[in-house]
Formats: C-alpha cells, sequence, structure tokens
C-alpha cells in the first residue's frame, strides 16, 4: 500500500503534468482527494503539492477547480502561520513545561541530569536562514516590509512553507552589507530585486529564493541580467548573436584593397563593396568600411 507521502507526492506529479498539458481534466478528483487527506506542514515542504495546485489554479479557467485549488492553499497557509506563530514563540525565549517528575529525579541525583540539546520544530523547514540583526532604520525597515511583499506573490511561500519576514530581512541585510549605506545605491538595489520577485513573466526566481536554490547572499548582488527569466535571457541571447553575425559579415563581406586610405586612422587596411542604388546607367555607389577602427563611407 502506497504511503501517505508518495500519495501525495503522485498527485503533485500529475497536477503538474495538467498544467504542463493545459488540460484541467480529472483535476477536480485530484483535488477531492488532497481534501480529504490529513496534510501536515512537512508533508507540504516534502512534496511540494502547493505549487502544483497553486500552478493550477492560475492556468484553470474551471471555476470549481479554482474554488477548491483556493480553499485547499487557504486551510495549507493556516498550517504555516500555525508553525510561525510557534517560532516566533521559541525566539521570545518563553519557558517550556517540564515534567515534575524528571526536575525530581535531576535534583536527587544531579549526576544522571544531562546538558539540554537545542531544540527543533518537530516540523523542520526545508529553507532555514541564521538569525538577522534587527535594524531600526525607518528606510531598511520598509524595504523589508516590500522584500516580503514580492516574496509572498502568488502565495508560493505556502507551497514551500518559507518564512518570507525572516527571508526578507536576511537579504536587505545582505544588500546592506554589501552597498554600506541607504543611499540610492542600495534602493536601487532594492527596485530591482522588488521588480524581479514580483515579475509574473518570471516566478522561477521567485522560487527558487523561496526555496533555497538562490541564497539571499545570491539575490542581493545579482545582476538585472542574472535575474531576468529564461523566455527573456533567450531574447537577449539572439540578439547577442544577430548583432555579431552583422558585425562579422560587414567585416568579412566585400573585398579587401589598400587603395583607399580611412580618413580617421589613415590606414590602407579597407574592405569595399560595390552597389546599383541608383539608375542602371548610372555609375555603381561605392561602399568602404576600414578594418582597422570601422569607420565607413561611401562614394559613386
Amino acid at each position: 500500500m502506497m504511503g501517505k507521502e508518495e500519495e501525495i507526492a503522485r498527485i503533485a506529479r500529475r497536477l503538474d503534468k495538467m498544467v504542463t498539458k493545459k488540460s484541467a481534466e480529472g483535476a477536480m478528483d485530484l483535488l477531492r482527494e488532497l481534501k480529504a487527506m490529513p496534510v501536515t506542514l512537512h508533508l507540504l515542504q516534502s512534496t511540494r503539492v502547493g505549487m502544483s495546485v497553486n500552478a493550477l489554479r492560475k492556468q484553470s479557467s474551471d471555476e470549481e477547480v479554482v474554488t477548491l485549488a483556493k480553499s485547499l492553499i487557504k486551510s495549507w497557509k493556516k498550517l504555516l502561520d500555525a508553525s510561525d506563530a510557534k517560532a516566533r514563540e521559541r525566539r521570545r525565549g518563553g519557558p517550556l513545561p517540564t515534567s515534575s517528575s524528571k526536575e525530581a529525579s535531576e535534583a536527587q541525583d544531579p549526576s544522571r541530569k544531562r546538558p539540554e540539546l537545542p531544540r527543533t520544530p518537530s516540523t523542520p523547514r526545508i529553507t532555514t536562514f541564521p538569525p538577522v540583526p534587527v535594524t531600526c532604520d525607518a528606510v531598511r525597515n520598509k524595504c523589508r516590509e516590500m522584500l516580503t511583499a514580492a516574496l509572498q506573490t502568488d502565495h508560493d511561500h505556502v507551497a514551500v512553507g518559507a518564512d518570507c519576514e525572516r527571508l526578507s530581512a536576511q537579504i536587505e541585510e545582505c544588500i546592506f552589507r554589501d552597498v554600506g549605506n541607504t543611499d540610492m545605491k542600495y534602493k536601487n538595489r532594492v527596485r530591482s530585486r522588488l521588480s524581479n520577485l514580483k515579475d509574473a513573466k518570471n516566478p522561477s526566481l521567485r522560487r527558487n529564493v523561496l526555496c533555497g536554490a538562490i541564497t539571499p547572499q545570491q539575490i542581493a548582488v545579482m545582476t538585472s541580467e542574472e535575474m531576468a527569466s529564461d523566455e527573456l535571457k533567450e531574447i537577449r541571447k539572439a540578439m547577442t548573436k544577430e548583432a555579431i553575425r552583422e558585425h562579422q559579415m560587414a567585416r568579412t563581406g566585400g573585398t579587401q584593397t589598400d587603395l583607399f586610405t580611412c580618413g580617421k586612422c589613415r590606414k590602407k587596411n579597407c574592405t569595399y563593396t560595390q552597389v546599383q542604388t541608383r539608375s542602371s546607367d548610372e555609375p555603381m555607389t561605392t561602399f568602404v568600411v576600414c578594418n582597422e577602427c570601422g569607420n565607413r563611407w561611401k562614394f559613386c
């Protein structure tokens, strides 16, 4: 018999295939199966089923599918909120209850007292980050709030169980340490992170940051080209190739000669081509390019 985690992972894979094929046939049955299952935060993190359901919700035009998907995401968000509340309570240093019998036995025999090990949550997060220094700077706090909102776009953080407030503070701290102050360079750096994290055409960047595939240290210093979506990267790559091809054609096309002197660098290493640009009884136009400095000119 298939275990609960394997069953949820199987449903997630089927939902991903539906999103890929852009077909929601059978989606309601799968969503109802998930609705009937007692899903824990640990299962959400290990199977990433939340991301699959959210992707289906955004793509589907079936109102029933969208409504049920939203209901699932909302119920799973409550698990994340409860976990966050427990984590905040632990960070405040609240005393944890201990059994009176254990205290009595340790009081009678001090040698039996063991050093306390650091307590970890019963449902550990996939993405964890070191404690972030608290800041009283109003500009920095505002930037952290905006980064948190950007990371929460489309509710992908619910699917992976990411602590957006802590993650955004970590990113801002890395940016501040790299820049050194909150001047225009700092603000422009934060602004570029915000626009790319919220970009609807580039959800993979946000998901990679939430999952920890891109660390706060990396996202803090990435260039616009590095943060760009795969589609935009391909367009830029194609444009670069085209520019290189045109440049090479300009240099390799035509006939090389030393009959012309470049008016810019005074060298004689040139290439020329002749084209009939006017009527046939008129002389051809000669186009010349200097192979040394790239200067171009023409004459008839």
